[in-house]
């Protein structure tokens, strides 16, 4: 049983589902659902439609290169069967999905990190601009709660000098 990729969305297309559209020059395109096939004949790009595995992978949402990708790689050549082969392959499979679950988290976690810093430093800097919007008793305790760093033009002028 071969499981295609759509070439749209890039989700697997199972035996006996999606549609096969054949161009003129004998290229085959395998779509999953008639919504890749549509935008496929609207001349949509997949990098810039947001739910593709394109447009993920291009803006960083999703991994990229990870060495646990290599096992779904379509290969052409036919393989000879080998008992012992077949079944280490079939005892790797469940640890080699749950490598890859890892990493993906590690991954989400990793690229959430910066998200999070970047909306707390808007909120800080929206907090100082509608400061007066606050009631009074709020702010004074902002204030006192914010350090002011005061530098002395007569140390620097010094310290200039004696260089």
């Amino acid at each position: 049983m071969r499981l295609e990729k759509c070439w749209f969305c890039s989700s697997t297309v199972y035996p006996g589902h999606g549609i096969q559209f054949v161009r003129n020059d004998a290229k085959v395109f395998r779509f999953c659902r008639s919504k890749c096939h549509k935008n496929f004949k609207m001349k949509r790009n997949p990098r810039k439609v947001k739910w593709t595995k394109a447009y993920r992978r291009l803006r960083g949402k999703d991994m990229t290169q990870d060495t646990t990708f290599e096992f779904e790689r379509k290969r052409n050549r036919p393989e000879r069967y080998d008992r012992n082969v077949t079944e280490k392959t079939l005892k790797a499979i469940p640890l080699i999905t749950k490598i890859r679950h890892e990493r993906q988290k590690k991954h989400i976690t990793e690229r959430q990190k910066g998200g999070k810093s970047m909306s707390r430093k808007k909120d800080a800097n929206e907090l100082e601009q509608d400061l007066q919007m606050l009631p009074k008793k709020d702010t004074v305790a902002y204030e006192a709660n914010k350090q002011k760093v005061i530098v002395s033009q007569l140390k620097t002028e010094e310290n200039l000098m004696e260089e």
